[in-house]
C-alpha cells in the first residue's frame, strides 16, 4: 500500500474523510479491517481519543461497524429497496404502492391551455397561477397567507433532499419515522446523515420516540401527518398536540411535514408545527393524484428556509419547468379533474376498507388506515408469509424493507390492493389467510 493509500489526518474529521476517500478510490473495501486505535494513533502522531472520535463519526455515518475483537471494519453497503412495480417477475405484484393509472386525470384536455410564451433566464421560478392556487391550498394550515413562502421542486423527494441539504451537514442526525418511506431512507443514507428511528403507531409518530430523537441530537425531523407510508396511520389531534409540545423546546430544529397524499386523504391535516416554530416546511406533491411522472411538489416554509431553497433553484437552470407547473395548475383548477381526484379518493378508501374487512372476518384483523396500501400484521414473520404467498402466485412487500431499527424480523406486509377486481381481491384474501393461518380456512 502506497502512502497515497494510507489513512491520514490530524483531526477526527480529517481522519474520517481520509477513510471515506480511500473507500471511494477502492483502496478500502467492504469488510476490510481498519487499524487498531492505538496503532493508528501512533502512526499519525495523534491522541488515541482523536482516532476514537474519527471511528465514531464513521460508525454514525454507517461507513464502519465495530465488531469487538473482530476490530472496526468497513460496513457492507446494504441496498435499500425501491418503490414501484417489480421487474422481471411472473407473480402478481401487490407491493408496488402505485396509484391506479385509470384514476389519474387525462391531461390532454388542458394541454392546449398551458402553451404560452417561452420563459427566460432570470424570470420568477414559480408560475403565477400555480402560486396563487397553492397559496390558497396551504392557507388553511397556516396562521395567515403572509406566513406562506412557496417553493416548487421536482417532487416531494427532491424537496426533502433540498430542505435537509440547506440545513444539515454530513453526520448530522435526522429523526425519521420507523417504519419509514423508502425514499427518505435513500436520501438520508446517500447524504451521509445519521438516521434516528422514531417508532410509529396507529396515531403516527410517537411522543417518546420524538423526544428521544431530539435528546440524541436530531437537527431535523421528517414526519408524515396523514397516510404515513407504509403504515397508513394519520396523526390524531391529541398526538399532534403532544408532538407540538415536545417540539416547542426545539424551535430551530427543522420540521418537514411530508403531506404526500393530501388531496386523496380521507383524514384532516393535523400539523406538529407550532405557531412559534422557527424552521419548518410543509411539502405537498401532486404525484399520487396527477401521476408520478408529473414530478412536481409545492413547499410552504418559513422565510429563512424559503430563501435558502431559492438559492438552490436558480432561474432557468434548476427550476421546475413552467410548462409542467402550468399543466399541474390547469388540472388542479379544472372541475372535471377535481371530480376525478375526489372519485379516486373514494375508490382507494373503499377498496382498502373492503379488503381489510374481508381479512378481519377471516381471522386476520386489519385496519384500513389511509393511503394507497394496507399495513397487515401477520403471525410469525412477514418473510415466511410473503414466501408462502409467492408459492401461490403473489408478490408482497415485507415490513423489513421499511425499517430503520432491525431489532427483530417484521411481522407486517404492505399490500397494494386497490386495483384488484372483486374476484382477485377475494382470492388474495383467501391466499393470505391460508399463508398466515395455515391451520384455518378462509
Amino acid at each position: 500500500m502506497t502512502s497515497r493509500d494510507t489513512i491520514s489526518g490530524h483531526t477526527a474529521g480529517d481522519i474520517a474523510d481520509s477513510v471515506r476517500m480511500l473507500l471511494e478510490r477502492g483502496a478500502l473495501r467492504a469488510d476490510d479491517v481498519l487499524p487498531p486505535v492505538r496503532a493508528l494513533a501512533e502512526q499519525l502522531g495523534v491522541n488515541r481519543n482523536t482516532v476514537v472520535a474519527a471511528y465514531r463519526l464513521l460508525a454514525q455515518a454507517g461507513v464502519v461497524v465495530a465488531r469487538g475483537r473482530g476490530g472496526t471494519r468497513i460496513a457492507e453497503v446494504s441496498p435499500v429497496a425501491a418503490e414501484g412495480v417489480a421487474a422481471d417477475t411472473v407473480l402478481r405484484d401487490v407491493g408496488s404502492g402505485n396509484p391506479d393509472p385509470a384514476l389519474i386525470p387525462d391531461p390532454s384536455g388542458v394541454l392546449a391551455r398551458v402553451a404560452g410564451r417561452p420563459v427566460l433566464y432570470g424570470e420568477p421560478v414559480i408560475d403565477a397561477g400555480l402560486a396563487e392556487w397553492a397559496t390558497r391550498w396551504f392557507a388553511a394550515d397556516s396562521a395567515s397567507e403572509a406566513d406562506i413562502h412557496l417553493t416548487v421542486t421536482g417532487g416531494a423527494v427532491d424537496a426533502v433532499e433540498r430542505l435537509l441539504a440547506q440545513a444539515l451537514t454530513r453526520d448530522d442526525a435526522v429523526a425519521l419515522e420507523d417504519p419509514c418511506f423508502l425514499a427518505s431512507i435513500h436520501t438520508v443514507r446517500l447524504a451521509g446523515y445519521r438516521a434516528v428511528p422514531v417508532p410509529v403507531d396507529s396515531e403516527g409518530m410517537t411522543v417518546e420516540g420524538l423526544r428521544a430523537a431530539l435528546d440524541a441530537g436530531a437537527r431535523a425531523v421528517v414526519i408524515t401527518p396523514r397516510a404515513q407510508n407504509p403504515t397508513g396511520s394519520s396523526l390524531s389531534a391529541e398526538r399532534a398536540a403532544a408532538l407540538r409540545e415536545v417540539l416547542a423546546d426545539h424551535p430551530y430544529v427543522l420540521v418537514i411535514e411530508d403531506d404526500h397524499f393530501s388531496l386523496l386523504s380521507t383524514q384532516p391535516y393535523r400539523s406538529v408545527i407550532g405557531e412559534n416554530h422557527e424552521r419548518w416546511a410543509r411539502v405537498r406533491s401532486v404525484s399520487k393524484f396527477l401521476g408520478p411522472d408529473m414530478c412536481l411538489a409545492v413547499t410552504a416554509s418559513d422565510p429563512t428556509t424559503a430563501e435558502r431553497l431559492a438559492l438552490r433553484l436558480g432561474s432557468g437552470t434548476t427550476w421546475v419547468s413552467h410548462l409542467l407547473q402550468r399543466l399541474a395548475h390547469a388540472l388542479l383548477s379544472d372541475g372535471t379533474a377535481a371530480a376525478e381526484i375526489a372519485a379516486a379518493r373514494t375508490h382507494y378508501a373503499d377498496r382498502n376498507a373492503a379488503f381489510a374487512a374481508e381479512l378481519t372476518r377471516a381471522g386476520l384483523p386489519c385496519a384500513p388506515g389511509d393511503g394507497l396500501s394496507l399495513w397487515v400484521e401477520v403471525p410469525g414473520t412477514a418473510r415466511s408469509v410473503a414466501d408462502a404467498l409467492m408459492r401461490r402466485g403473489w408478490l408482497a412487500r415485507t415490513g423489513d424493507e421499511f425499517r430503520l431499527a432491525e431489532d427483530a424480523p417484521s411481522r407486517h406486509l404492505r399490500l397494494t390492493v386497490h386495483d384488484l377486481n372483486d374476484a382477485d381481491a377475494a382470492q388474495l384474501a383467501r391466499d393470505l389467510v391460508a399463508s398466515a393461518l395455515p391451520s384455518r380456512k378462509a
